[in-house]
Order: C-alpha cells, then structure tokens, then sequence
C-alpha cells in the first residue's frame, strides 16, 4: 500500500495544460474556486489571452508550469499528445516535485495511463487517468463527470479540487479504470445516438410532429439525456454543440482495440463507428455527435 503523504490541499498552486474547448472553461473554475493557477497550451496565444482574462501566469513549457505545482491538471488530445506534455525534459513530469500529483482528463488508452502511472511513481510521484463526460456545455457549467483510476490516496486528495468543474468525481479502480470507464461511456452514447437518429428520421417518413413524439415519448421509458438535449436540435438539423465527430471516431477507435485486446464484442458499435465515417465523408467532420442522423435523410 502507498504511504506517501499527498497533500494538495494544503498548497493551492496548480497548473493546467491544454486550454481547448474543454480545458480553457476547467481551468477558469480552479481560478474562481481561488487556486493559483499556471497555464501551458502549445499555442501560447491561447494561453495568453486566458492568463489576461483570468490574471494569472503562463508557461512556456509543460515543466516549467509544472513547477512548484501540488497538482497538475491536462486535457490534450490523444495519447501522443498527452505524452509530449508529460514525458522528455520539457515535460510535466521533469518539473513536479515529489508527493505531487497529476491528473489527465484527456480520453486517452488505457494502456498509456498504466504506462505514466509507472512512470509516475519511479519518480515519486502519482498519476489519475481522469477522463471526463458532459462535454463543453458541462466544462463551462462547472458540472462534468470525472471517472478515475489509479492509487486511493492520491485520488483522495485531489478529488476536492477536481470538484470545482465537477458535480462529480468518482475512483471507479486501479491504474486505467478510468479511461476504461470513459470507453464504456462512449461504447452507451453511440448506440443511444443512433437508435434516436433512426427513431427521429422514422418518424419523420411517416410525418409525424416529431417535436411532440418526442415532448410525449420524452416522458416514459425512451427517454434519455440525448432525447432531452439533442432531440429537437437534430429535428432542425443543428449540429454544432461541441463534441465533434472526429472526436467521437477517436475515441471509438480506443474502445475498439481495447475490445479487440480483451475479447468484448461490439457489433453495434463497431457499426456506428463507420456510421460516424460516413458523417465524415458528408463533410461533417466538426459537427457534434448527433449528426448521426444526417446520414439517414
């Protein structure tokens, strides 16, 4: 069992890396919740403008915001981007003292969160794969949802600070556990989007008022988050609320190695994996998620 003291609490210094759609709104809660907070991005400009708008510091390399950090927060890309802020002489890692703590919100393997949680704690320090659901809307309001894995007391420690972009932050296991997760997330949002895509775009062929049909359905046992949400927008043909559908083929391209790594089988999900690529094909690579059913008209 680690017995290593993890107090982040103690110190309100702590960095953020990666300032996109999700991460510039994240950081800015742990400003108002009145950490101090250093930022790196790999446009400088973006960080420029955020450290402006938020009075705070920039960085000019992941190690050198690292520093002095009791917690270092990251939301990048993918997992070659993750390990370009954390690994080298540059990264994260170089300028972290011991006992400190960092979390990824990236989606990213599970396999690289198990890799820099090892290396993590070569040097003494601990690793929290932390992918998070609620999208840009839940960034901005303060009220995403953190899946996490890795060590117990560390979570413990930061779990108080995450909480200021989160109503919750949750320890769902061991090293991994959290993008493991994050991909059973994904793998229930895209069947979900689908069956309301071909629900909708039905409906419609029979002409039916499918903002009513949805208004009744919407309170009996088809109802969901994306009925709620995405319904009516995907009826007026609206697309532009922020999970981009790249993103989504990026991240179902890590819950379908993972499957072909541990033997689930995902026939529907492999299926609306290449749904997504038609969406792609259609030019719709920016559109959010629930162009699914764009293809279907």
């Amino acid at each position: 069992m680690n017995t290593r003291t993890y107090a982040p609490i103690a110190s309100r210094t702590v960095a953020f890396l990666g300032l996109g759609v999700m991460g510039r709104p994240m950081a800015g809660h742990l400003v108002r919740a009145g950490h101090r907070v250093t930022v790196f991005n790999r446009t400088a400009a973006k960080a420029q403008s955020w450290a402006a708008e938020h009075s705070a510091r920039t960085a000019a390399t992941p190690r050198e915001a690292a520093a002095g950090a009791a917690i270092v927060f990251a939301c990048v890309g993918n997992d070659d981007d993750l390990r370009s802020v954390v690994l080298g002489g540059d990264g994260a890692f170089a300028g972290m003292a011991a006992g400190s703590v960092f979390v990824d919100h990236t989606t990213a393997s599970a396999a690289v969160a198990r890799a820099l949680h090892a290396a993590a704690k070569s040097r003494g320090l601990a690793f929290i794969d932390a992918p998070v659901s609620g999208g840009q809307a839940g960034a901005v309001n303060g009220a995403l949802t953190v899946m996490c894995g890795g060590d117990a007391v560390p979570f413990a420690a930061i779990q108080p600070v995450a909480m200021a972009y989160a109503k919750a932050v949750t320890r769902v296991g061991e090293s991994g556990a959290g993008q493991l997760a994050k991909m059973v997330n994904q793998i229930a949002i895209a069947g979900l989007v689908q069956g309301l895509a071909e629900a909708i775009a039905f409906g419609q062929k029979a002409g039916l008022d499918m903002k009513q049909v949805l208004e009744v359905i919407g309170k009996g046992a088809a109802q969901s988050w994306q009925m709620d949400n995405r319904g009516a927008t995907m009826i007026d043909g609206q697309f532009d609320f922020g999970f981009a559908v790249d993103w989504m083929r990026k991240d179902l391209g890590l819950v379908l190695d993972e499957a072909r790594r541990n033997g689930a089988k995902l026939p529907a999900t492999a299926l609306v994996d290449q749904f997504y690529a038609d969406v792609q094909g259609m030019g719709g690579r920016r559109w959010d998620t629930s162009s699914l059913i764009q293809r279907l008209k």
